[in-house]
């Protein structure tokens, strides 16, 4: 139905070509469009109404004396329906490391939140189907644990800065909400949420259609194609300056593998994007010392090219 409505208002109402680079990008924009903010105001609100569960004093105390493994396992778990942006990254580690909640769990923590979140995969999900959503979550929760569990046993505490250990965080009172109340927060989360990413979403499904319409098939494949071994590292590396919300991510991914690119490669730039984005680690330098920054960010670097490679070995 919405693609007829697309095709209705691309090839009728505006009288634009068929065969046209035009109406083919103007097609793409207006049914990714609408597919997508309908699909995404519905999974954040059903997301909404989970994370009235999921406060930040119950996640400190959950993960508060866990060992590592569980623990690990249980942050990574907890970070998907409790993203973050870049401005929280300090305080949440700061509260996690004054409830007494071990290094390595709270970077399972830190790298699951950005990493995984509902927005890249209600798109994903909306673009090419559960099984890669599936396998987006599936591998950031991997990759999440993993890095938490390396810098857990390497002993890094004393690559926190200092002044963290002596914070003593006020305790924040945490109100009960009844059903009514949950549904409430959850409508409010959808509309603000979806109105927030809004622009973004729309300028990537932009871009995206005017590479489906004007790009020529191969463009992609000289440099990041199925068989450059170089290429998920490649793309590693160009994602990591960028700073790009999700929303905006997904569409132009999307048509990058349209075009030629490899779904792993695609999907490891996209994550070098989300999660190992240079604000974010400008941000987190407050609290983390040189040594132990460098050292997360050669665990994300390894981890999003081996994903991007066993994505492409499993998805041809």
């Amino acid at each position: 139905m919405l693609q007829e409505f697309a095709d209705w208002a691309a090839y009728s109402l505006l009288g634009l070509g068929r065969q046209s680079p035009l109406g083919a990008a103007v097609d793409f924009f207006i049914y990714d469009s609408i597919k997508v903010t309908i699909l995404l105001a519905i999974v954040v609100f059903i997301v909404g109404v989970i994370r009235t569960f999921i406060t930040p004093g119950k996640v400190k105390r959950w993960l508060g004396g866990r060992s590592e493994g569980i623990g690990n396992v249980l942050a990574a778990l907890l970070g998907v329906p409790t993203p973050f942006c870049s401005c929280s990254a300090v305080p949440l580690f700061i509260g996690f490391i004054e409830a007494g909640v071990p290094l390595g769990i709270t970077f399972s923590f830190l790298t699951a939140s950005p990493l995984i979140n509902e927005i890249a995969a209600t798109m994903l999900l909306a673009m090419f189907g559960w099984q890669i959503a599936a396998l987006y979550i599936g591998s950031g929760l991997v990759i999440a644990i993993l890095a938490g569990i390396i810098i857990g046993r390497l002993g890094l505490e004393s690559e926190v800065e200092e002044f963290v250990y002596k914070i003593k965080a006020k305790k924040a009172s945490e109100k009960e909400m009844d059903w009514k109340e949950r549904a409430k927060f959850g409508i409010s989360e959808s509309k603000s949420i979806t109105l927030k990413v809004l622009p973004y979403l729309l300028v990537g499904i932009a871009i995206g259609g005017l590479i489906h319409g004007y790009a020529p098939s191969d463009f992609l494949l000289s440099f990041a194609g199925k068989d450059n071994p170089l290429a998920v590292p490649i793309v590693v590396l160009i994602g990591i300056p960028l700073y790009s919300n999700a929303a905006g991510m997904v569409p132009i991914v999307g048509v990058l593998i349209s075009k030629g690119m490899a779904v792993g490669t695609a999907l490891a730039f996209m994550m070098s994007v989300i999660g190992l984005s240079l604000p974010e680690f400008i941000i987190l330098r407050k609290v983390l010392k040189p040594k132990l920054l460098a050292i997360f960010a050669v665990i994300l670097f390894l981890s999003f090219v081996a994903t991007g490679h066993l994505f492409n070995l499993i998805l041809g």
